[in-house]
């Protein structure tokens, strides 16, 4: 079973989120989810993808489970300031290695190795960290987004 979805679920409460079908198919679906995008930004120097992909389709498994489930059960498993820890902790990586790179005498300078056998999966030398600095900015930036808009959102009027 996947960790994120909770096992015991009462039908016969009303339960926030959506219905009983919807909740098994994204028990299913979001780790599958989760790990393609963490395979996109992986191999987003090999293939068409990288870090911006990656973080939106690693955002869009936490948005596809605060819609099966609801807001309160999203928010257990990554919070709005977790959310903006991990954005800040990837802007902070991507400075970070820029500036290792500037100060090794070139910018974005390739620092780890040298060049590498092409289509070999550790022959990038700092673009896979760029790329994972790159989902952790947009991945958490996004779904904080998404959280600010359904926690403000407008009151329905009562007629």
């Amino acid at each position: 079973m996947n960790p994120l979805i909770p096992k015991n679920q009462n039908t016969l409460k009303p339960n926030p989120g959506m219905t009983l079908i919807v909740k098994v198919v994204t028990r299913l679906t979001v780790g599958l989810i989760l790990l393609f995008g963490i395979y996109i930004v992986l191999h987003g120097h090999l293939s068409p993808g990288g870090g911006f992909a990656g973080g939106v389709i690693i955002a869009l498994s936490f948005i596809h489970l605060t819609l099966a489930f609801g807001k309160d059960f999203a928010l257990r498993k990554l919070s709005e300031s977790k959310a903006s820890l991990l954005e800040s902790l990837g802007a902070i990586m991507f400075l970070t290695i820029a500036t290792l790179g500037f100060l090794g005498g070139y910018f974005f300078y390739n620092f780890f190795i040298s060049k590498g056998k092409p289509f070999n999966l550790f022959s990038a030398g700092i673009i896979p960290l760029c790329n994972i600095a790159i989902c952790l900015k947009v991945g958490a930036g996004l779904f904080a987004i998404f959280l600010v808009l359904i926690l403000f959102r407008l009151p329905e009027k009562k007629e």
